[in-house]
């Protein structure tokens, strides 16, 4: 799903700290030290992740898995673009 390199390079990206992505998630602070603290797949409650992978691409993150097309390969993030209008 998500893991604690992706969540911490995913705030860089968005320059937020930890409190603002607990609050744009809506799960607490400590969840979100918890979450990062582990190596890793971030394991844990599924709801709390859910709610974290929808605030990060809310927020203008692309979450890049193990299986999506990237030229690097692996595991990444990167800023959506901003939509044509």
């Amino acid at each position: 799903m998500i893991t604690s390199t992706q969540m911490r390079a995913a705030r860089a990206l968005l320059g937020i700290d930890q409190k603002t992505l607990a609050e744009l998630a809506g799960v607490s602070l400590p969840t979100i030290q918890r979450m990062e603290a582990s190596n890793g797949v971030v394991r844990g409650v599924v709801d709390s992740l859910t709610k974290v992978v929808d605030a990060l691409s809310r927020a203008g993150v692309d979450l890049i898995g193990d299986n999506a097309r990237s030229e690097g390969g692996g595991r990444g993030v990167r800023l959506k673009e901003p939509p044509q209008g």
